[in-house]
């Protein structure tokens, strides 16, 4: 007979398989479906953002308003539906920018969002706003200030939602779409033949040797070229292999003559130069560098040398250089141009002339082709007032732009600054700003850091000598 224990009778059995019963397994964290729907609904809307703003690079350095002109489209010239007058760029960005607020977080959360991370963008668009009410007020057309101040402003909001891996795609069609222009460009200028006619509004321009590709004028080409010369000197990592990039500088470089910028070429020399000489006190001071870069870039500015002198004695770039010795008026227009304030008493100044007035006093000293000097311009337009008023705005949204950009972004900002002083630029309607924005946020962005986890602070280990 068994012997009733502890174990034994009802209370044991249910005490062994209370023991025997398998152990619950841990608490799971409850799947969290509808996070995941939100982000794979985020992640295909910045998709299509990004498609959109592929297609609005692509317009940029592709659609000028002489493409446009020849496509009878009516962006300049007088006629039209209104909706001919806004750039295509323009649409695919705000369709882009719209589309970036219906994210999961909503349209006031997102430009929260957005503005919060750049608040001095805010200080621009309230100068934009106060441009927006005076050309309003006045009746004067407003789709200078859409294309011109606003559409930048746009693209970085855009670009600056975007991660690297999305922005991959605009990289590549940077370089496909100004490369494309520097090839029509050398072929415009061998050749004679024009593929788009040079058109300034209604007049088309003839008898210029410059070439202007797909970029609608010689001098807004050899700008947009210039910064890309700079981007690719100043940041390596835009096109890491050596044996690529110093011959893209220099096929780029060299297509400078022929679009006939003096003011672009001149200054994309001298920042080339600085840069060349400070690290050539870098090397003399000490700084390692690898073997096969030297002889590469030695054998390479051995080359550049020969193929410059043999272009000089061919006379390939003579038209270039007799624009240094005979500019055709260009200085007399720029002088023109500091006259024309004082035809205006402090009255028309401060508050705007009359349109009617500008033009008649344009045609008679000569500046039919624009005032070139963008804050001379500005006055003439829209008055002293606004004029400061938009200088502050823009100095706002460099600013913006700088904080958020590589260090190299400095040289393309110097470029622009002698380009606003030296030719009409942004003082007319134009997308010129909107491509540098472009250049800048998307091959200049700023790096971000990453922390290593040996750069983190361990706790120093000590040792105790052992009795043996």
């Amino acid at each position: 007979m068994r012997a009733r224990g502890p174990l034994n009778g009802p209370a044991g059995v249910a005490a062994a398989r209370v023991h025997r019963r398998p152990p619950a397994p841990p608490a799971r964290r409850p799947a969290s479906h509808a996070h995941a729907r939100v982000t794979n609904a985020d992640a295909f809307i910045e998709r299509i953002a990004t498609g959109l703003m592929l297609l609005a690079v692509m317009a940029t350095f592709t659609l000028s308003s002489s493409v446009l002109t020849n496509w009878r489209i009516h962006y300049l010239t007088a006629g039209g539906n209104f909706y001919e007058k806004l750039h295509p760029a323009t649409y695919f960005t705000v369709l882009a920018f719209s589309v970036l607020l219906i994210r999961s977080r909503g349209p006031v959360a997102e430009i929260n969002r957005m503005f919060s991370e750049s608040k001095l963008l805010l200080a621009y668009l309230l100068c934009w706003l106060f441009l927006l009410i005076q050309v309003i007020v006045l009746g004067r057309p407003f789709t200078i200030i859409i294309d011109t101040f606003l559409l930048p402003v746009l693209i970085a909001l855009v670009m600056w939602q975007l991660s690297p891996a999305q922005r991959r795609p605009l990289v590549w069609a940077i370089h496909l779409t100004i490369l494309l222009n520097v090839v029509l460009g050398y072929y415009e200028y061998f050749s004679g033949h024009r593929l788009i006619p040079l058109t300034l509004g209604d007049v088309e321009v003839m008898g210029e040797w410059r070439s202007a590709a797909l970029l609608g004028h010689p001098l807004t080409a050899s700008g947009i070229v210039g910064a890309y010369v700079l981007a690719l000197v100043l940041r390596p990592a835009i096109c890491p292999p050596l044996l690529v990039r110093l011959p893209l500088i220099a096929f780029c470089l060299a297509s400078l003559m022929t679009f006939g910028g003096r003011t672009s070429l001149v200054t994309v020399l001298a920042m080339i130069g600085l840069v060349g000489g400070f690290e050539a006190i870098r090397l003399m001071r000490g700084k390692r560098t690898q073997l096969p870069a030297a002889i590469l870039a030695i054998c390479v500015l051995f080359a550049t040398g020969a193929i410059i002198f043999a272009a000089l004695d061919l006379g390939i770039f003579d038209k270039m250089l007799l624009r240094f010795s005979s500019d055709k008026g260009s200085a007399l227009a720029r002088f023109a141009t500091f006259s024309l304030l004082s035809h205006f008493d402090w009255h028309e100044l401060i508050l705007g002339p009359n349109p009617v007035r500008v033009n008649a006093l344009q045609s008679q000293l000569g500046l039919n082709y624009g005032i070139e000097n963008f804050w001379i311009s500005a006055i003439v337009q829209f008055g002293l007032v606004h004029t400061v008023v938009l200088t502050i705005g823009l100095i706002c949204f460099f600013v913006e732009l700088l904080r958020r950009s590589n260090p190299a972004v400095w040289a393309i900002v110097l470029l622009i600054i002698v380009i606003a002083a030296s030719s009409v630029s942004f003082s007319s309607k134009n997308i010129q700003l909107a491509q540098f924005v472009i250049l800048i946020s998307v091959l200049l962005p700023r790096e971000r850091r990453r922390v290593e986890a040996s750069a983190q602070v361990r706790t120093p280990v000590t040792y105790r000598s052992v009795p043996a």
